[in-house]
């Protein structure tokens, strides 16, 4: 499988100086201070930080779900906040591939039909991409249910099966937003390990949110968030880590 097309050497994801302000008690709050990060195809990075630090508004404005009070955001070179609403949902659709928390499952369409519908959104008919969706399927170890409704499978089936519907489209980006915390402990290890080698072996590069320091650790590159800001000097690069690592860097930050 190909992603699209994207020069290797160009950064799939770039921030650039973002912040977000919110209206608290009549004054404007960052909730997102001057953020700017590279992501390049194939890396898996993660970016912890605890409740409240501002990882999901930091997520929408990657996704442009939400804009920036100031910033930009390239998805695949091209700048988020060039045009409007249609236009942020048109790059989403061509470079973005999410995976949720709650798993977002449509609960009348079976496995199979969850997972081809991005395609369906893009215009694109699901049997022309049969034989990719069971590779797909397969790598991810839920061809054996692609029948069923999402109320008979397990919490971790139906994560690895959102995780195939975000890598539907063959996105070069995914952005996956606590994927495990709806999971058991088994559950999720086995979730972030397999997000990190299906990715891998797309050539897709993910940004995984999260306050589970084990999660974190097993990113190739692990950003601090705290109050909004990235603690650029605290990254940890050269993973994935040990848990104890994450740990410890959080302890030196005090957070």
């Amino acid at each position: 499988m190909e992603t699209n097309a994207v020069p290797a050497a160009a950064p799939v994801l770039v921030a650039r100086g973002l912040f977000r302000f919110r209206s608290v008690d009549g004054q404007q709050v960052p909730i997102v201070r001057d953020v700017s990060f590279e992501l390049r195809a194939g890396e898996f990075a993660t970016i912890m930080g605890p409740s409240g630090s501002g990882k999901s508004t930091l997520l929408h404005l990657l996704a442009g779900l939400d804009r920036p009070s100031a910033g930009d955001v390239l998805l695949a070179g091209e700048n988020l906040g060039a045009g409007d609403e249609e236009h942020r949902a048109a790059l989403r659709r061509r470079h973005v591939g999410f995976v949720f928390q709650f798993f977002h499952l449509l609960p009348d369409l079976t496995v199979e039909e969850n997972v081809t519908g991005p395609l369906r959104i893009v215009g694109q008919n699901p049997n022309r991409h049969r034989g990719r969706i069971q590779n797909l399927l397969e790598l991810l170890g839920v061809a054996k249910v692609a029948n069923r409704l999402p109320a008979a499978l397990s919490g971790g089936e139906m994560q690895r099966v959102s995780i195939a519907r975000a890598l539907a489209t063959q996105p070069p980006l995914v952005l996956a937003d606590e994927p495990t915390g709806n999971l058991s402990s088994k559950a999720g290890e086995e979730v972030v390990a397999l997000l990190r080698s299906v990715c891998a072996r797309l050539g897709a590069a993910i940004l995984l949110v999260t306050h589970n320091p084990r999660d974190a650790a097993a990113g190739d590159r692990v950003m601090f968030l705290h109050d909004g800001a990235l603690r650029q000097a605290a990254e940890l690069t050269g993973g994935p880590f040990g848990v104890a690592d994450v740990f410890r860097r959080l302890e030196e930050l005090g957070i």
